[in-house]
């Protein structure tokens, strides 16, 4: 317990305790009986604290520590500051030692004693400590430290922010750069196409060029303007090319339409061909009906001209079918052509044609003889080529077209019935090039297969031609699934039936037939003539006398699939089938021989 007292008021007491201790120095009689001990301790020159009993606690405005002790003349001192000095101080009389700015923390004041005669001591004389710093004190410290952890968590979390905002930003400019470059792209794409067939523009984005390829069967159009050079001088170039672009505009519809590529147009004259780069057997057909709308449209032209007292343009029309050379020519300007002889001739049949007239070759119609009424001319003369058959072509044979001179239905299965030949190439070929390996079973031969017996049942069985061509493309459509998906063939069947069947011209109601009957088949649903004629086609392998090779193939194929996984197990659905599938139309039952005995036989001799 300590007290402080000022200097200047209490100095009475200061005099009193003073003499008090002389009197207690004096009386002693030796050393030993002399033990030092603080008087008192001046603070900064002012604060005293008077004969210490216990450790006192400094303040860090401390700057100053006197500390002195009761004198004794015949003594002799040395002092050390536990926790500051580095060694004891020199002898010395005084019995007083004063300390200044001393850091924070833990002292021991001691001193040792001597009379220079007898012994000597050494005693701690004094405990105390020095407050550090308020900005230094444990609280101090600890605030800091929360204060850091508080900054360093803000600094975090608006770095954290800034770098989400950046990110976000960058998102956001990513997106609309990828925004923008699948813009460019398509419109790049879209124009490429324009210029260039789909198939020819994607290997051209693809790889960087284009292959040149032949085509056996293409029919080639030429139109050219009749006098046109003579229209030219006396139109103004304006109208001219205004005219010109839109009798253009009205022949690109027409010719996307039927499915044809435009090739180019130069000056008047306009260039198209059927078969490329789609092959097809149809492209004769096709190019002539968009021949005669051509036709059509300038002649309806003409006649709104010579009724408003205007000059009017006339066209001529040649097409030849035969083999062409297509591909890409040019670096910078791309611009997709044709070559070969069949393009010479097609021009030189524009040439000799008459100005309203289609003017086609001799080849050419072998092709379309049983569509269009034809014309002959002749063998005519033709600049490096001889003479060939000519024919006009004028128009739609009667029992082919409707009261306004257009296709009918008939003339339209006709054509879809050449189209299925396509199509079963088409399918086959994506078995051949598309399939897995391990379709053992569910190949082109399979496909083949099925479709011929469906053409064979629906003939002996007078299915009508419309009925026909659904259940033919159902057949060659039924197992195409198997392809892309062999754990869902169905969905994928029917996939491939929307994206291919529209391509060739047909509506939405014999798709969604062909529709109709693959699902049937899968669900063992039969409610019509062509169902029943599909299930036997698929059936088929079920009474020929390879059954036994052909199930080997089809176990194999599933085993590998995982679908089954014991032989015994497959042989018992084998006989299953055999008895649930019986064939359904007369005509399966009599192509058959094998019975349904000698099938069960086959299977129970392979369990043996």
């Amino acid at each position: 317990m300590f007290f402080r007292i000022n200097l200047k008021r209490k100095s009475r007491y200061f005099l009193l305790t003073l003499i008090l201790m002389s009197v207690i120095c004096s009386n002693a009689a030796a050393i030993q009986d002399y033990e030092p001990f603080i008087s008192r301790i001046i603070i900064n020159n002012d604060s005293v604290i008077i004969s210490p009993e216990e450790d006192l606690i400094f303040s860090s405005r401390c700057s100053s520590l006197f500390f002195e002790l009761v004198p004794d003349e015949e003594i002799v001192y040395q002092y050390y500051l536990d926790g500051f000095d580095k060694q004891w101080t020199e002898w010395t009389k005084y019995s007083f030692k004063e300390y200044t700015n001393l850091p924070s923390g833990k002292y021991n004041f001691r001193v040792r004693y001597t009379d220079q005669q007898s012994s000597a001591g050494e005693l701690s004389v004094l405990n105390f400590k020095v407050l550090p710093r308020w900005y230094l004190s444990r609280i101090a410290i600890i605030s800091y430290f929360l204060l850091a952890v508080l900054i360093i968590w803000f600094s975090y979390a608006t770095l954290r922010l800034r770098f989400a905002r950046t990110q976000h930003m960058l998102e956001q400019i990513i997106n609309k750069r990828t925004e923008d470059l699948i813009i460019e792209k398509d419109k790049t794409e879209n124009l490429l196409a324009n210029v260039l067939p789909r198939n020819t523009a994607s290997e051209i984005m693809e790889t960087g060029k284009a292959t040149k390829m032949k085509y056996n069967f293409v029919t080639v159009l030429f139109s050219d303007i009749q006098g046109f050079t003579k229209i030219a001088e006396e139109t103004n170039p304006e109208v001219l090319i205004d005219e010109l672009d839109k009798f253009f505009f009205h022949f690109d519809s027409v010719v996307e339409k039927y499915g044809i590529e435009k090739i180019k147009t130069i000056g008047d004259a306009y260039m198209c061909a059927g078969g490329i780069p789609e092959k097809n057997r149809t492209n004769p057909v096709e190019v002539i009906l968009a021949a005669l709308e051509m036709q059509d449209y300038m002649g309806k032209l003409k006649e709104t001209s010579i009724v408003a007292g205007m000059k009017f343009w006339d066209i001529r029309i040649g097409i030849h079918t035969g083999t062409v050379i297509a591909g890409v020519v040019g670096q910078k300007k791309l611009s997709y052509d044709i070559w070969g002889d069949t393009v010479n001739t097609a021009s030189r049949m524009e040439s000799s044609g008459e100005a309203g007239k289609i003017n086609i070759s001799g080849t050419t119609y072998e092709f379309v003889k049983d569509f269009f009424v034809c014309e002959y001319r002749g063998k005519m003369p033709v600049k490096y080529k001889g003479e060939i058959d000519m024919y006009f072509v004028n128009g739609i044979v009667p029992e082919l077209r409707d009261p306004e001179g257009k296709p009918n239905k008939k003339f339209m299965l006709k054509v879809q019935l050449i189209k299925l030949q396509d199509i079963e190439e088409l399918i086959t070929r994506m078995f051949d090039n598309e399939a897995p390996p391990n379709l053992y079973f569910h190949n082109s031969s399979l496909v083949r297969n099925i479709s011929n017996q469906v053409e064979l049942l629906s003939n002996a069985e007078q299915l009508p031609e419309e009925e026909f061509i659904t259940v033919k493309l159902a057949s060659v459509f039924l197992f195409s699934g198997y392809i892309s998906d062999y754990d869902n063939p169905l969905g994928a069947s029917l996939l491939t039936v929307d994206e291919i069947l529209p391509k060739y011209g047909f509506n939405p109601s014999t798709i969604e037939g062909v529709k109709e009957l693959i699902r049937n088949s899968y669900d063992n649903i039969r409610r019509t003539a062509s169902d029943n004629i599909l299930h036997d086609a698929r059936y088929d392998y079920l009474g020929r006398v390879d059954f036994m090779k052909l199930t080997d193939k089809l176990y194999k194929e599933e085993s590998e699939y995982g679908k089954i996984h014991e032989k015994k197990e497959w042989f018992e659905l084998q006989k299953k089938l055999l008895i649930d599938r019986g064939f359904i139309t007369n005509t399966a039952k009599l192509l058959r021989s094998v019975t349904l005995e000698d099938q069960l036989a086959s299977l129970a001799g392979a369990v043996i």
